[in-house]
């Protein structure tokens, strides 16, 4: 049975059973804790916690996951993928444990004829929690599951929490066993390569508290409303239905695999540390292929961090496999054919996702060139001064500079018999880390304000009331005044703390959009408003300054947005949906949209493209932009189902979350329209003007542009016309002659350069004669010093006198030259010097003190004060005798 057909009936199933079919959420998500959803239930929640309410009792899902915790076991293990999807169902306080075991049951061992998976009921094992006499009864009456077949264990494998206080409860998984072949008999326990987990069902009954580890909190009592959750992981039913040995071997993992093996000249099976490599180049392509498909896009930070390594590590595999040609194009081609059956934007947007991997491969395989050669350099210099251990900083530096992989740089090095102080690097990678959480935990919650603090305020008055689509102002009531060590009784002047009021006009930053600024008024406060953030779903808390009087719980407040602010706001936003569709326009559909930002006066917008926009590119996206707007398309904003805009063909933001209703704004009907929370004018001409100011390279194959729009678009316009009329004047040309006018000046300053360049050069033949002559005998060496007036002067100087040395005789020449108060020196020796034992980079190093270095015939060093530089060049004939 393929993986397509697993995943159909399992959504069929539950459908039938009066269960809601939720889409998968995108694989970015919003949660702060998170990179990307790692588990089925990570959409569900705020349902499951009841910081929001389940907008249906009963729901399924096949959800899209992605974890890279133990990235470096995938290949290793038969059970490691970075890349799966978990069929799950759910009950919101509507089913418990009799329903969700009877579904499992039904399903699993169900004909094939009838829309089951025909697993053999003879061969499925049970796990409960050792408490939980109830599930251990159901499975015996519903299943008929004999005494033996249901294992008790602990709370290290069957009991569920979040790892916070929240709802928790006792689960059950359901076991598969493969049989003899792949070990011991005995059950789950004995061996769970034999026994393949399939379905675990969670049973959320209880509330815990605080405490750490899998057991180390309490149980505070029964929740009022009782949940379920599941999951099935889709590769592992698919392993058992499709009767191979694991999930590298299914239908949407194994041709990639094969393809691979093709490519690289080997053959699956026949070499283990080969099949390591296959294995790896199979997840990691399908990986990569679904994060691109929800516009990740290749970064050094974050996400895009995660499918930067991802795609390299695949690169690097198949390179030592032997492949050493462009491996991306050929293998996502095969992903993608895999995986369309399941999610048809794979293909629909394959354009775009070939062309960001390529871009991305090609940036690798000149990272490589270039990490290398830092690479070598730096372990020459730790051999060199008698070191065996490569520091940690320099292996951090290669990896966060040049891209180059830890794991490469520790083969890399060991095969040139050096060790990697991997502990040194471990820590300035968790310094790293810790400073970027810290950043977008500061970020998300508004300040530095503990988040358990802003939960308590969602469960004691739920929903801000947000009116920030509707009105600039409203009366408000201080729900909360939150410092970094938690609620504060009073906020003076000069304080900045965050503040949760009853409901507010201020819009929260999201979507791209930057937060509102403006203020907040009292009988005895006045407030400016910093920062807008929504930390919690259905939460907005504002980040304020006390500009005058005191701030304190239940206070009744004026809030007000500075309509400035927000009149420049709603022409940013519309004016990136302007440009967004522009370029759709003139690049076609690939031009996508993979991140954004805007705030009043100013937007940008980065989108996958391969090499820079040409200038009348450029323009001509410009032009459909303010030809967009001189057309006053109409702006509305329509209400419906998720589904109903896909159909529409509305864009969508890949890192949102939306919900059951999504707000669809469009600019001139279909030529327009996006998913968007953002605040909007309501014709396009009310935006004014989009005015490009930049287009730049935002890394491997992603583009970013930048605009003024509005009055400062018109204020752009109006400098560069300035400057265009300065110019002009300047050099005294026409407007309509000016290009033609600088060109040949530039021109005449070339020629102008090229002329000085060529007399420099006969004035330092000429000089060069005469120092040679007038060099002095040093032992067996002849020796020549000089002054230049630059460093490009001295070294040409210093090779010009080498060269009118007598070839029998070893000679050296030092040249030295001050820069911005600092001596430079180079140091030049024709071949019978080097022959004679000498060496231009020791010389330098020991005349600056170890500054400089390079090749035994020519080096340079500098750092020494200006003051120092008549006696520097003075100094080798010394050094030179002594050598001699």
């Amino acid at each position: 049975m393929r993986t397509a057909e697993i995943r159909r009936r399992f959504l069929d199933f539950f459908a039938e059973r009066g269960h809601t079919v939720v889409p998968s959420a995108p694989l970015p998500t919003p949660d702060p804790t998170l990179l990307f959803v790692n588990a089925g239930m990570v959409p569900f929640k705020p349902y499951l916690t009841g910081e929001v309410a389940a907008p249906w009792p009963r729901a399924t899902s096949v959800q899209k996951c992605v974890r890279t915790l133990d990235i470096e076991e995938v290949g290793k293990t038969t059970r490691h993928g970075s890349f799966f999807q978990m069929n799950g169902n759910f009950s919101f306080g509507d089913y418990f444990k009799e329903e969700a075991i009877r579904f499992a049951w039904e399903l699993s061992t169900g004909p094939v004829a009838d829309g089951g998976y025909g697993l053999d009921p003879d061969r499925i094992w049970v796990t409960v929690h050792h408490t939980d006499d109830e599930a251990r009864d159901l499975w015996r009456r519903i299943a008929g599951l004999p005494e033996e077949r249901i294992v008790s264990r602990g709370d290290e494998d069957n009991f569920w929490s979040m790892g916070v206080p929240g709802p928790c409860g006792p689960c059950s998984e359901l076991y598969y066993d493969r049989g003899p072949k792949y070990g011991r008999a005995g059950g789950p326990e004995v061996d769970e390569d034999r026994y393949m987990e399939f379905w675990n069902l969670v049973f959320m009954q209880y509330e815990r508290g605080e405490g750490t580890g899998k057991s180390g909190y309490p149980i505070l009592g029964e929740l009022p409303r009782r949940n379920i959750d599941t999951g099935m992981g889709l590769e592992r039913m698919a392993t058992l239905l499709q009767g191979v040995d694991n999930l590298y071997e299914i239908d949407e993992t194994r041709p990639v695999l094969d393809r691979a093996a093709e490519l690289a000249g080997v053959r699956y099976g026949d070499d283990e540390h080969n099949d390591v490599r296959l294995r790896v180049v199979a997840d990691h392509v399908r990986t990569a292929l679904m994060l691109l498909a929800d516009g990740t896009t290749p970064g050094n930070e974050g996400r895009g961090y995660v499918l930067r390594r991802i795609l390299r590590r695949a690169v690097r595999s198949m390179r030592q496999l032997g492949y050493e040609d462009r491996a991306l194009p050929e293998l996502l081609a095969v992903a993608r054919d895999c995986m369309a059956p399941s999610y048809p934007e794979v293909a629909e947007s394959y354009e775009r996702i070939a062309g960001q991997a390529a871009g991305e491969e090609d940036a690798f395989r000149a990272t490589l060139r270039q990490g290398t050669a830092v690479l070598d350099t730096a372990v020459g210099k730790v051999k060199a001064e008698g070191g065996r251990s490569l520091p940690g900083k320099q292996a951090f530096l290669l990896h966060d500079t040049y891209g180059f992989p830890i794991d490469l740089t520790l083969e890399m090095a060991a095969e040139q018999g050096v060790e990697v102080d991997r502990e040194g690097f471990a820590a300035l990678m968790r310094e790293q880390r810790e400073r970027a959480r810290a950043d977008a935990r500061a970020r998300k919650s508004g300040g530095a304000v503990d988040m358990s603090a802003l939960r308590t305020v969602l469960d004691e008055h739920g929903p801000t009331d947000w009116r920030a689509w509707d009105t600039l102002e409203t009366d408000s009531k201080v729900l909360a005044v939150l410092g970094a060590q938690g609620p504060v009784p009073v906020a003076r002047e000069g304080d900045i703390v965050t503040v949760v009021l009853d409901r507010t006009p201020f819009y929260a930053e999201s979507g791209g959009q930057d937060s509102d600024a403006g203020r907040l008024s009292g009988t005895s406060v006045e407030a400016e408003v910093l920062d807008v953030q929504r930390p919690l779903p259905g939460l907005v808390a504002h980040q304020i300054r006390v500009t005058a009087g005191e701030l304190a719980l239940g206070d009744a407040l004026h809030a007000a947005v500075d309509p400035e602010w927000r009149l420049g706001a709603r022409q940013a936003h519309p004016g990136t949906h302007v440009l967004h569709a522009a370029l759709r326009e003139i690049l076609g559909p690939t031009a996508l949209q993979s991140g954004s930002y805007n705030r009043p006066g100013y937007l940008r917008l980065d989108f996958p493209w391969r090499g820079g926009l040409s200038a009348t590119v450029r323009s001509e996206v410009e032009e459909a932009a303010n030809r967009a707007l001189r057309r006053d398309l109409p702006v509305g904003v329509k209400w419906m189902t998720l589904p109903e805009a896909k159909e529409l063909g509305a864009l969508a933001l890949f890192d949102e979350t939306y919900g059951e209703k999504v707000r669809v704004v469009e600019i001139g009907g279909s030529w327009s329209r996006e998913l968007c929370g953002g605040t909007h004018v309501e014709h396009a001409s009310q935006v004014g003007v989009v005015a490009l100011t930049a287009e730049s390279s935002v890394g491997a194959g992603m583009r970013r542009l930048e605009a003024s729009v509005g009055i400062e678009g018109f204020g752009y316009l109006a400098r560069e016309r300035d400057l265009v009329a300065q110019i002009a004047e300047q050099v005294q040309a026409p407007r309509a002659e000016l290009a033609d006018r600088v060109a040949g000046l530039l021109e005449r300053l070339k020629a102008t350069d090229r002329e000085n360049q060529r007399l420099r050069q006969q004035a330092t033949v000429a000089r060069a004669a005469g120092l040679a002559d007038s060099a002095v005998q040093a032992g067996a060496f002849r020796v020549g010093t000089a002054t230049a007036d630059g460093g490009d002067e001295a070294r040409a100087l210093a090779m010009a006198v080498r060269d009118r040395m007598p070839a029998g005789q070893p000679a050296a020449v030092a040249v030295g030259s001050a820069t911005d108060g600092k001596a430079a020196l180079v140091v030049a020796l024709n071949k019978s010097g080097k022959e004679a034992g000498a060496s231009a980079s020791d010389l330098v190093k020991r005349l600056l003190n170890g500054r400089g270095g390079g090749s035994p015939e020519l080096a340079q060093g500098g750092g020494l004060p200006a003051d120092r530089l008549p006696e520097t060049p003075a100094a080798p004939p010394k050094l030179i005798a002594e050598k001699a």
